[in-house]
């Protein structure tokens, strides 16, 4: 079941192809859907019965979530490149991959180095967050944190309002999607980044047994994000978990080699 968050979606001729920064990028055509899919109920909260408005929330949406993925793919990719390492990104429907290409002299062959390439992605977005909210509060602008008790904390609630509706909507899903998505990709649940860096922690400090333990790590992490989204109406959310626990737990007699593709 891991597999199908980790297996590269063959090509189409409807995918759109291009190079950020000397990395190929490939994106898929059913990324499109299943972002907008994401992403209609919170803008239908937004526009209310206003189905002009639905479609331009819809679209700022996807154009965050595109964004947002890329630079997280892309800090994967050239945290490869930075130990030697070629790699491509793809963006589907299921997120986004960073997939090594060939090796170079060197490559992320050392549990630290290959924790970097895991932390590298998470670590890309928080930036880009923390950008928008500097960018906002140097400009005067109140900044819609996701967290208001930090943002009165911060001083970020002061300052004039944004000058639109659709202004507000795309930085609150850019501080959204930039803050909250790497903070639960950073969980200790194989496949995601979380997970992959504490499997690769256990092996720096030279436990022989890391991918159990950060499996097993992984399954019970996994399940009490599920218990939590259900009891919390994040039904997707703890689809997703419990699917990654299941994973996990399925996994843990098999030894799974080390394989970063998130």
């Amino acid at each position: 079941m891991a597999g199908m968050f980790l297996a590269e979606p063959q090509p189409t001729p409807a995918d759109l192809q291009f190079s950020v920064l000397r990395v190929p990028v490939r994106v898929s055509a059913w990324f499109w859907v299943a972002a907008a899919l994401l992403g209609w109920n919170v803008c239908q909260a937004l526009a209310g019965s206003d189905q002009r408005e639905l479609l331009r929330y819809l679209v700022a949406w996807v154009v965050v979530v595109f964004v947002s993925l890329l630079v997280h793919e892309l800090g994967h990719a050239l945290a490869y490149r930075w130990f030697g390492q070629s790699a491509h990104v793809v963006l589907y429907h299921f997120g986004g991959l960073a997939i090594p290409d060939a090796w170079g002299q060197r490559g992320a062959r050392r549990p630290l180095e290959r924790l970097l390439v895991s932390a590298a992605g998470p670590l890309a977005q928080l930036m880009l967050a923390a950008l928008v909210v500097v960018g906002l509060a140097a400009a005067g602008f109140r900044v819609p944190l996701p967290l208001p008790g930090l943002g009165d904390a911060l001083g970020l609630s002061e300052g004039q309002p944004l000058p639109s509706r659709l202004a507000f909507a795309v930085v609150w899903f850019l501080l959204q999607v930039n803050i909250f998505w790497p903070l639960i990709n950073l969980l200790p649940v194989p496949p995601l980044d979380g997970g992959q860096i504490a499997r690769e922690a256990l092996l720096a400090v030279g436990i022989d047994d890391a991918p159990r333990i950060a499996g097993l790590l992984g399954a019970v992490t996994g399940g009490l994000v599920a218990f939590w989204a259900y009891s919390n109406g994040e039904p997707y959310l703890g689809i997703m978990f419990a699917m990654l626990a299941v994973s996990c737990w399925q996994n843990l007699p098999g030894n799974t080699p080390w394989r970063r593709w998130n």
